[in-house]
C-alpha cells in the first residue's frame, strides 16, 4: 500500500472537512455559544484531525505496521492521539472562558482528549485507509500484469535470433582467420546461453554470477567489433549477499552498443563501477543518431522489473559527452 498523500487524498479530505465544518457550524449556531468559540473549536478540530491522519498514514503505518511492530505502533499512536487531543480540548476550554480551577483531573483530560480525537478523525481516517488499500490492490494488479509482460520481453531479448545470427557470422569469420580465438568464442557463447537458459525463471541472481556473465558478454562484443568498444570493471565492494535482476548488466551493455556507433575511430569507452549499494555503467557517447522508436525499450523493461523487487529506482544521468546509469544492488542478507 502506498502511504504517500496524493492529490486525490487531498481532494477527499478537503471535501470531507468542508462538509464537516458546515455541519458543525449549523450545530454550534443552534447551541448557546459565541462565534469565536465556534471558530476556535472548528479550527482546532480540523487542524488536529488532519495532523493525526497525516502522521498515521505517512509515518507510523510504514514505520511500524509494515514492519510488523504493532506494539510500537499502538504506543506511538496513543501518544500522538493524546497530545493532539489535549491541544484540541484546551482550545475548547479556552474558547468557552473556563478558568484553571475548573480544569478536570489529568485522567479525565486524557480520556476526554482521546475520545475527542477518535470521534473527529476516526471516520475520515478509516475512509482514507480503505481508499489507499484499494488503490494499492489496483496498483499491485497492474504491476503483476507488467511483470508478466516484462518477463516475456526479457525472455525474447535473451534468446533474440538476431543476437545468435550476429554471433554466428562473427564465428564464421574467426574460424578461417583465428581458429584459437574461434574456439574461445564458441566456449564463451555456450557459457552465455547456458547461463540464460539456467536463469530464465530467476528474477534476481548473485552479483558475482552476473559479473561473470557480463565478462563473457563483453568478450563477444569486443571480438565482434574489435576496437570499437572498450570495457573496464572497477569493484569497490564484496559480492557476498548481493543481487541484481537477472541479465541486468546485459541490458545495460546492449544499451551501450545499440545507442552508440563508432565514428572517426573514437572508441566507445565503458566503465562498470561496483560499490556497496549501486552498480554504475558509464559510457562515452558518439554522435550516432537513433530512430526515436528504438529508444528506451530495454531500460523501461529493467525499470519495471526493479519496481517489483525494490523500493529504489534506477538513476540516469545523460550529458553531451557521456551516459551514466546506476542500478541498485539488492541485499538479501538477514542483517538490518
Amino acid at each position: 500500500m502506498n502511504t504517500k498523500i496524493n492529490k486525490s487524498d487531498i481532494i477527499f479530505l478537503t471535501v470531507y472537512f468542508c462538509i464537516s465544518i458546515i455541519i458543525q457550524i449549523y450545530s454550534y449556531f443552534t447551541a448557546d455559544i459565541t462565534l469565536i468559540q465556534t471558530i476556535t473549536y472548528i479550527t482546532a478540530d480540523v487542524i488536529t484531525s488532519l495532523a493525526l491522519i497525516y502522521v498515521l498514514i505517512s509515518y507510523l503505518i510504514p514505520k511500524f505496521i509494515f514492519k510488523e511492530k504493532y506494539f510500537q505502533f499502538i504506543l506511538f499512536a496513543l501518544l500522538i492521539i493524546t497530545f493532539l487531543g489535549i491541544v484540541s480540548y484546551s482550545s475548547i476550554f479556552w474558547a468557552r472562558g473556563y478558568y484553571l480551577d475548573q480544569l478536570p483531573t489529568v485522567s479525565d483530560i486524557i480520556l476526554e482528549s482521546i475520545s475527542l480525537m477518535t470521534e473527529s478523525s476516526g471516520l475520515p481516517f478509516g475512509i482514507l485507509l480503505a481508499k489507499k488499500y484499494f488503490e494499492g490492490q489496483k496498483e499491485f494488479s497492474n504491476i503483476q500484469q507488467k511483470q508478466k509482460e516484462s518477463e516475456l520481453k526479457l525472455l525474447r531479448s535473451q534468446l533474440d535470433p538476431h543476437f545468435l545470427f550476429n554471433n554466428l557470422n562473427t564465428l564464421d569469420a574467426l574460424i578461417d582467420s583465428n581458429s584459437d580465438k574461434a574456439k574461445e568464442y564458441i566456449s564463451r557463447l555456450s557459457l552465455i546461453y547456458r547461463y540464460l537458459i539456467k536463469t530464465k525463471d530467476a528474477e534476481v541472481m548473485e552479483l558475482s554470477s552476473e559479473i561473470d556473465f557480463a565478462e563473457n558478454y563483453m568478450f563477444l562484443i569486443k571480438t565482434r567489433f574489435t576496437n570499437d568498444y572498450e570495457f573496464n570493471i572497477l569493484n569497490n565492494t564484496t559480492f557476498k549477499d548481493k543481487f541484481i535482476p537477472t541479465a541486468a548488466i546485459q541490458t545495460l551493455l546492449e544499451n551501450v552498443v545499440k545507442h552508440n556507433k563508432v565514428l572517426n575511430n573514437n572508441t566507445i569507452k565503458t566503465t562498470i563501477v561496483i560499490e556497496n549499494d549501486w552498480l554504475t555503467v558509464t559510457n562515452s557517447k558518439s554522435n550516432y543518431t537513433l530512430d526515436i522508436d528504438s529508444l528506451g525499450t530495454g531500460l523501461e523493461n529493467l525499470k519495471t522489473r526493479y519496481s517489483l523487487i525494490s523500493d529504489k529506482k534506477i538513476q540516469i544521468a545523460n550529458t553531451n559527452s557521456e551516459y551514466k546509469i546506476a542500478i541498485p544492488i539488492i541485499k538479501l542478507s538477514n542483517e538490518n
